[in-house]
């Protein structure tokens, strides 16, 4: 990719946060990867999209390997943060996908085409009265934009969006900020897995109810539950590998789950007076608390395996 059309399209990001409240507004996007070039995204052990994250502020999910959208063989992106955060980050995976092909190919190849998921009821905002709204975005964006056709089986309709990246991401801020008007669409914060014929969701409702009932660990910032919080916890330095897991496996599986976005300090960045690792976990009031949930979870259960290995080592 020219590095003239990444400045230009970056630059693309801030004309539509002309609203004081709007850049801050949380948000969010879905859209589609082929499953050929998810490992792009994901990075080595997740250090690409632990990058991405970081330099944009957003978080970021993938469907887990074969866990396609419908009809599809692509897995299904999640980026939330604000409105800003959300197109750095969606302007970093799409920026990341055509350097790659660029240098698998040796030409100037682009993906020439996106695709957005958005949930029904929020396709009207983006069609608007007798097609008014979706032709002033292709208009302004110079990028072709398509609504699939309604599916009654599904919640969702795919919004392909064609063209060169410069003409994507326009037309990604003018839909972004669009969608993110409708408060409802703002709150909604769709996993990753949405698709997934058994994800558990039993577990993961019983854990969200274990949490909400007792008190959250650490010190929140904000107990508002439509608004980003963060809470600070700590897990004893031995059993903060059941947390990471195998190459990060573990805290990537609980991110997902749960939609918060989760850190660890380094080796010896314990909490003042302990020797317990500081986890920080952020998102909105109910992923946080799945969160907590499900790492207690796992310590607890490290905890009575280890008890029990000791008990048998005394016995024998």
């Amino acid at each position: 990719m020219d590095s003239n059309e990444s400045d230009t399209a970056y630059e693309s990001l801030e004309e539509p946060s002309q609203e004081p409240d709007s850049s801050e507004k949380p948000t969010h996007i879905r859209f589609l990867v082929p499953k050929a070039l998810a490992g792009y995204v994901i990075g080595k052990g997740g250090s690409t999209i632990i990058q991405f994250q970081d330099n944009s502020g957003a978080q970021i999910l993938l469907s887990r390997n074969q866990e396609y959208f419908p009809g599809t063989a692509c897995r299904i992106v999640v980026i939330s943060g604000t409105t800003i955060q959300v197109l750095t980050a969606f302007q970093l995976v799409l920026a990341k996908l055509h350097s790659q092909l660029q240098g698998e190919d040796g030409s100037d190849v682009e993906l020439r085409r996106t695709r957005v998921v958005v949930p029904h009821s929020s396709c009207g905002i983006i069609i608007g009265k007798g097609g008014a709204t979706i032709r002033s975005f292709i208009e302004d964006s110079n990028a072709g934009i398509k609504i699939s056709p309604l599916d009654f089986e599904l919640s969702d309709r795919l919004l392909t969006l064609s063209g060169t990246m410069e003409e994507q991401m326009r037309a990604i801020a003018l839909i972004l900020t669009k969608l993110t008007e409708d408060d409802e669409y703002s709150q909604q914060v769709h996993s990753p897995n949405s698709y997934r014929k058994d994800l558990g969701l039993r577990n993961l409702l019983h854990a969200w109810k274990s949490a909400k009932s007792r008190r959250s660990l650490g010190s929140k910032q904000n107990h508002k539950e439509d608004s980003y919080n963060s809470v600070t916890i700590g897990v004893s330095d031995e059993h903060i590998g059941v947390v990471i897991g195998r190459e990060g496996s573990h805290i990537m599986e609980i991110s997902e789950s749960s939609g918060a976005r989760i850190k660890i300090s380094g080796r010896g960045g314990f909490l003042p007076g302990t020797t317990d690792r500081k986890v920080t976990i952020s998102g909105f009031q109910a992923s946080i608390d799945l969160a907590v949930s499900i790492i207690e979870r796992k310590v607890d259960e490290a905890s009575k395996r280890r008890a029990k290995d000791e008990t048998d080592m005394d016995t024998d």
